[in-house]
């Protein structure tokens, strides 16, 4: 049986989901991100299989997104996807190092998979913390500053008003450098990033991430893998979600 604990460390909630029986036990660590406007409990698919196959798994919930929604119109909270990005990241380290503390966690296998905003983060981590051991993006993206510059371009084009002048928003970008690991690949260290995409996503690009991965694969073809789906938007297949455990199981 798989048991689902709702906790709370430090004021982030988080689902703590375990093999029955082993919840005080050392295991390995899987981190489940969400995706932007979803939340904690929309990947439990997840973390049940990775739970059946021995992995600790917790699914933290970001800023501003499920329990931690404050009623920010929708308009809003998009200006501060950046900024829940950032934050995310350093939340992670604040969990691990709690149930690091409570020695329910064997540090040397601690992996890292996020959804959309949550591969975002997952890439960002790694530029971050030696502590991730294997990673899983699914739809996200490494090109922190790219994507960035991009989203304001689309939002000027639609002539959509933005509350943030030119000076702002490089300062933004500049915030977003330190996480870019499109221009630090050097961070990844050997460790080894399955990355899933829809060539048909609308919301976050395939081809950036697709080109990143060419560039990062030579002579890494067992710690590198990409897959590719060509009739998927932007929406998580039942592939990637067998891979993704597979990836752990085989990394972990």
């Amino acid at each position: 049986m798989i048991e689902i604990h709702k906790e709370n460390i430090s004021d982030i909630p988080l689902l703590h989901v375990v093999e029955t029986g082993k919840y005080n036990e050392m295991l390995p660590l899987v981190f489940f991100v969400h995706g932007f406007t979803s939340a904690k409990e929309h990947n439990l698919h997840f973390a049940y299989l990775l739970a059946e196959r021995g992995f600790r798994v917790i699914l933290p919930e970001t800023k501003l997104h499920g329990e931690r929604n404050t009623g920010i119109p929708f308009e809003k909270v998009s200006y501060k996807f950046w900024d829940i990005v950032i934050q995310t990241i350093g939340e992670l380290a604040t969990i691990k190092e709690e149930y690091a503390t409570r020695r329910m966690v064997d540090e040397e296998r601690i992996g890292l998979v996020g959804t959309s905003m949550g591969g975002i983060i997952t890439l960002g981590a790694l530029t971050q913390y030696k502590w991730i051991k294997a990673a899983v993006s699914l739809m996200g993206s490494p090109n922190y500053e790219q994507l960035s510059r991009s989203q304001i371009a689309q939002l000027k084009e639609a002539n959509i008003n933005i509350p943030f002048s030119d000076e702002q928003l490089e300062e933004k970008f500049a915030m977003l450098k330190p996480f870019d690991l499109s221009k630090q690949a050097e961070l990844i260290d050997g460790r080894p990033i399955l990355f899933w995409h829809g060539m048909k996503d609308p919301v976050v690009p395939f081809k950036p991430t697709y080109e990143f991965y060419e560039r990062i694969k030579k002579g890494n073809a067992d710690t590198f893998k990409f897959i590719v789906d060509e009739k998927a938007g932007h929406k998580v297949s039942r592939e990637a979600l067998l891979e993704t455990v597979a990836w752990f199981v085989e990394h972990l």
